[in-house]
């Protein structure tokens, strides 16, 4: 389970270093951002529907098909010659990666009881802090030391691996039911994902938030999402049940998952680095090196609040514990100034790590324990599903805010008759930067340190809000049974015949 939630997440960022050589190589500049886009697009869309048919027949084929188109997505991304084909590559990479994400973790509710559970999910959710570090790590040094499309090949040898065990050791609950697929509403969630993900991603990039294309994807996700509730609400089988938003756990577990783990975690890992590089001058390996006391914080609590867990039953201290230390965190990190000690950055990092360790799976653990395990894996998805969407959201508006102070600080810091020297605020590099008079590079750096830093500050009373909520979280008692199916059996050897 956790080398598919490993090779799942890897790919949600491990080409962002790798994308300027993909580029040139292809000749694809224009796409670019279809490479990353196309598969979170596709894992998104994919996650509800692979949780709602796991509930309905059953877990085991899913995922195997899930490994397996995630496989093929590997190898056609890998061997691509043109943009078009990679970006084909990379959404069906996204299909089964979506599959991977959640049923491996729905995979884990149908085998071990809720009690013991946590145990389980931390790791697997330490897994995911990890590949969000070690992803664009990996791309850099496959693209210097030996070739981009490594980035997609190592995935065969694992993919195979992880097929070949679970396809002949995973016994899992059989479900017999034969599924009614809810294909309006798949084909409406699809059409507000995209919209939302092209809405969060081009916004203020590709085009102006003004432009007619953000806002008629922005209208296209409003009637998308309303149409897509209201068909919920009247098919026989809604591949988002209405009745999940009735659990006051779920409600809140998912808004406090979207706000601290979409939004503060993934702020970190998209702008901290190219901070490390702009203002300290650290090369790309060590800026996401340095990103590491992150992934020790988040194994560490994780594991730990998971073992406590475990023996006490109750969890609901945890979230509260960790999204007060994100909190926190945050206040600091919008402190730091270009003289501040490396040292003291990295210490942040580890406690922003800690912070997110305590709470991460601790959520998903929560919601599980609400459901029957008939809509264990319904709910494992759509609360995923909605971190995913809160991610992309937070991401642009982190993006946003920090654009457009950078804009502002460059235009006070910088004389006008340099500006032309120092470029758009969209091309700076962290090269290009330090290569420039000893006085314009310092008053770029101060316009970047004093753009980013109070962003922190700014999310602070959001991490306050989901405090709030952390507090309004009911507890219910991890119970030591499990309530899962019964596990299905072998069919029995065949009777030789005797001689």
């Amino acid at each position: 389970m956790m080398t598919a939630m490993l090779l799942a997440s890897l790919d949600q960022m491990i080409v962002s270093t790798a994308l300027p050589t993909i580029v040139g190589e292809l000749d694809g500049v224009r796409h670019m951002a279809w490479v990353t886009t196309a598969y979170i697009l596709a894992a998104t869309i994919g996650m509800p529907v692979y949780g709602r048919l796991g509930d309905l027949v059953g877990r085991k084929s899913l995922f195997l098909g899930g490994i397996g188109v995630f496989i093929v997505g590997s190898a056609v991304a890998g061997a691509a010659q043109s943009m078009t084909v990679l970006i084909i590559g990379r959404a069906v990479q996204g299909l089964g990666g979506g599959g991977l994400m959640i049923t491996s973790q729905a995979i884990v509710a149908d085998l071990v009881p809720p009690r013991q559970r946590a145990r389980y999910m931390a790791p697997i959710g330490a897994v995911f802090g990890l590949a969000a570090v070690v992803g664009p790590l990996l791309g850099g040094w496959f693209t210097d030391h030996a070739d981009w499309r490594w980035a997609f090949w190592i995935n065969l040898p694992l993919g195979v691996i992880t097929l070949a065990v679970c396809a002949f050791t995973l016994r899992l609950p059989h479900r017999a039911k034969k599924p009614v697929i809810d294909y309006p509403g798949i084909t409406l969630m699809a059409a507000a994902v995209t919209c939302t993900v092209l809405f969060a991603s081009w916004g203020g990039t590709e085009y102006p938030w003004s432009d007619p294309v953000i806002l008629g994807l922005a209208a296209g996700a409003v009637v998308a999402w309303a149409a897509f509730f209201l068909v919920e609400a009247r098919v026989p089988e809604p591949v988002i049940p209405p009745r999940i938003f009735r659990s006051r756990i779920f409600n809140m577990a998912t808004l406090i998952g979207m706000i601290v783990t979409g939004v503060g975690m993934f702020a970190v890992v998209g702008y901290m680095p190219t901070y490390l590089q702009m203002v300290y001058g650290k090369s790309a390996t060590e800026s996401g090196l340095l990103l590491l006391p992150m992934v020790v914080g988040i194994m560490l609590t994780a594991v730990f609040s998971g073992t406590v867990i475990s023996r006490t039953g109750h969890y609901r201290m945890w979230p509260i514990l960790g999204t007060a230390v994100v909190a926190l965190t945050s206040l600091l990190m919008s402190t730091l100034e270009p003289d501040t000690s490396i040292y003291v950055v990295c210490c942040y990092f580890l406690l922003l790590g800690a912070g997110l360790g305590t709470m991460m799976q601790t959520l998903v653990l929560a919601v599980q324990n609400d459901f029957p395990a008939s809509d264990v894996g319904t709910a494992t998805s759509t609360n995923n599903f909605f971190r995913e969407i809160g991610a992309t959201l937070g991401t642009a508006a982190v993006g946003a805010v920090f654009a457009h102070r950078l804009t502002d600080q460059i235009a006070e810091r910088v004389p006008a008759d340099a500006v032309k020297a120092v470029g758009s605020t969209d091309s700076l590099t962290p090269a290009g930067v330090h290569a420039l008079p000893a006085k314009l590079e310092e008053a770029v750096v101060l316009s970047y340190q004093h753009a980013l830093t109070p962003v922190f500050r700014y999310l602070v009373p959001l991490f306050a809000l989901a405090l709030v909520l952390a507090f309004l979280l009911p507890e219910k008692r991890l119970a030591d049974k499990h309530t899962a199916p019964e596990e299905e059996t072998a069919p029995p050897p065949m009777a030789m015949e005797g001689t």
